[in-house]
């Protein structure tokens, strides 16, 4: 069996959710325009299909149609206006997606609460098997785990980057490259384990209002 594979002109949705990124196709209707607000981690693509539209982000304006992409990055307010009589089909994602996924914004660009969206809203069902108590007690343990391989990681770059520095001033190719292979060895579990941790958080924060 093959891997899935996914249509703009029927999977209006959100099609991959997880920490590190959240992907979707959007339609929007003629007239329609999107509440200015940023994302506090998250740098957002978008990509369009389908119409015409207006992009505002960080208070620059551009109008973009089929075949033309923009980014909003991590906190810069952003939102999107469609232009014309037709509706707009637009491929975007955000990575990292940690909730809270959406800082509102007032017209003016001044930040309003977060806002912990509630995971159905990207088409994620809650795991409500799980209890607060164990996803907290999951929340806890993966700080932990992060906080140990980040003292683990940072030993490991002072003493092979030392190692490193020394190999390239003295031309040890070799040496350098043993060098460089185990500081990325150290910095791979940190990466998997802030995955993980905002796995987690994930399945939490949005339950708090649920």
């Amino acid at each position: 069996m093959g891997f899935p594979v996914y249509d703009y002109r029927t999977d209006i949705r959100n099609v991959l959710v997880t920490s590190q990124i959240r992907s979707r196709f959007l339609r929007m209707e003629p007239g329609q325009r999107a509440q200015l607000h940023s994302h506090d981690l998250g740098h957002e693509i978008f990509l369009i299909l389908e119409g015409r539209v207006e992009f505002e982000i960080d208070g620059e304006t551009e109008e973009l149609g089929p075949g033309q992409m923009c980014v909003a990055l991590a906190d810069q307010p952003h939102t999107v206006r469609v232009l014309g009589d037709e509706p707009i089909t637009m491929y975007l994602s955000v990575t990292p997606h940690i909730h809270p996924t959406h800082t509102p914004r007032t017209e003016e660009g001044e930040r309003l609460p977060h806002n912990f969206t509630p995971s159905r809203a990207y088409d994620v069902e809650p795991d409500m098997q799980k209890s607060i108590a164990e996803l907290v007690a999951r929340q806890i343990h993966a700080a932990r785990l992060l906080e140990e391989l980040t003292h683990t990681c940072a030993a490991v770059q002072q003493e092979m980057g030392t190692q490193l520095k020394t190999a390239l001033d003295e031309d040890d190719a070799d040496t350098a490259i043993a060098a460089r292979k185990a500081m990325w060895e150290a910095i791979y579990p940190v990466y998997k384990a802030v995955a993980e941790l905002g796995d987690v958080w994930n399945a939490l924060a949005p339950r708090v209002t649920q």
